[in-house]
């Protein structure tokens, strides 16, 4: 992992290519401070390093309609380093999803609010799941994309093509979770999955060379992934990269981003004062004044909340084409699309648990209770295809029947 930690604070920040992408980026940054001071509690530096990234992202590549949280098709982005969650609640709030209103916003992780501080599940529309263990995210992530292309496999691009993006950082790639779920991901070769590595180099007790020496770059090229490293401030390079990674459909695509915690801070950017102290009144009126940002606090310039809520809205026409195919699609294969997304089960399921039971009985054997098992997930696999299950080094033993 290359530590390119500054000194001492970065006091300024690199001119942008384009002032209109920084402001949308500004956005994120300033809602996200806000929310962070207003509660005296949080992680503002993540939001403010990654909102370049995030902005390029959502303004020229995801996929969604914020008016159906729900669309199957849809793509998928996960918030890894949950920590960062006021980048997540700020992008719903921007894009329009209905239930992440300002109020939830300026209630930051208070009793009851949607915004707890780590994104729940089902807390508010727009939160695909649950990220509070560093590196669980990514592990999910990966669950996504396999999915995607299982249901892809059965059912066609006209019912399932969508990509999954996900946010990570350090802490995310020292869990062993982590590990794990990439040698998964290179092996299955889930090309339409994006992971995007906020490569700051600081953790929360200071440079990343206190704890860990990795690298991060050989370490997912090793594992089958599509790599690329750019700077994470430079919006030209971020959309170029997710260009070319989405072009790579064979391997799923990391991109290592350079980036500065904290960014636009005058005194705590690019250090660990960023990662999870309240900023300080003083250090948000500097903020200000070095990213040129007049609004008050909670604040956004109506042009730019109206060009988010676009953003917000684009998909709508994708989501209705995509409705119309469903409907066009023969009645079997759209039945059994529509039961599998509805999560109801084949009817006579419970046959299948019925007749590993008369087996068992009528062999008159003893049986290891995982190779019993086994036989139960045999029946049940033929009884439910889309059932899914893998072991470590234990397959014969826990079921005999594999997929191709």
């Amino acid at each position: 992992m290359a530590d390119h930690t500054p000194t001492s604070a970065v006091k300024t920040v690199p001119k942008p290519l384009d002032q209109h992408l920084r402001d949308m980026a500004d956005c994120i940054r300033f809602l996200s401070m806000d929310a962070v001071q207003q509660a005296k509690s949080g992680h503002p530096g993540a939001p403010m390093g990654m909102a370049d990234i995030a902005t390029i992202l959502f303004k020229d590549f995801m996929q969604f309609d914020a008016a159906d949280p729900h669309w199957f098709d849809r793509d998928r982005f996960v918030l890894s380093n949950g920590h960062a969650s006021m980048l997540l609640y700020s992008l719903l709030y921007l894009t329009g999803f209905k239930d992440m209103t300002l109020d939830q916003l300026k209630r930051f992780r208070q009793i009851g609010s949607k915004t707890a501080g780590h994104p729940e599940y089902k807390h508010a529309d727009g939160i695909e799941t649950t990220t509070g263990p560093l590196g669980q995210g990514v592990a999910n992530a990966v669950g996504f994309a396999l999915a995607e292309r299982i249901m892809n496999a059965e059912f066609g691009d006209d019912l399932c093509k969508h990509w999954t993006y996900v946010f990570m950082g350090d802490g995310c790639l020292m869990e062993g979770i982590s590990e794990e779920a990439i040698s998964m991901a290179g092996h299955y070769k889930l090309g339409h999955l994006i992971a995007f590595w906020d490569n700051n180099s600081i953790t929360i007790d200071g440079p990343t060379r206190l704890s860990v020496s990795d690298t991060e770059i050989e370490r997912f090229r090793a594992s089958g992934w599509h790599v690329q490293e750019i700077d994470g401030h430079d919006t030209d390079a971020i959309r170029d990269a997710i260009t070319a990674a989405r072009a790579v459909t064979d391997k799923p695509s990391m991109i290592a981003c350079r980036t500065i915690i904290g960014f636009g801070f005058p005194t705590k950017a690019g250090t660990e004062k960023a990662h999870s102290d309240a900023p300080g009144e003083e250090e948000i009126a500097g903020a200000r004044k070095i990213l040129g940002w007049d609004s008050p606090p909670f604040v956004i310039p109506e042009p730019l909340l109206r060009e988010w809520r676009e953003i917000g809205t684009k998909g709508r026409t994708a989501r209705m084409a995509w409705a119309d195919r469903v409907k066009a699609a023969p009645a079997e294969l759209r039945s059994e699309f529509e039961r599998r997304n509805d999560g109801k089960l084949p009817a006579g399921w419970q046959k299948a648990i019925a007749a590993a039971r008369s087996e068992f009985i009528a062999s008159g054997k003893e049986l290891a209770t995982r190779t019993a098992g086994g036989a139960v997930l045999d029946h049940l696999a033929a009884a439910i295809p889309e059932l899914l299950g893998g072991s470590a080094d234990l397959t014969a033993r826990t079921t005999q029947r594999q997929r191709a």
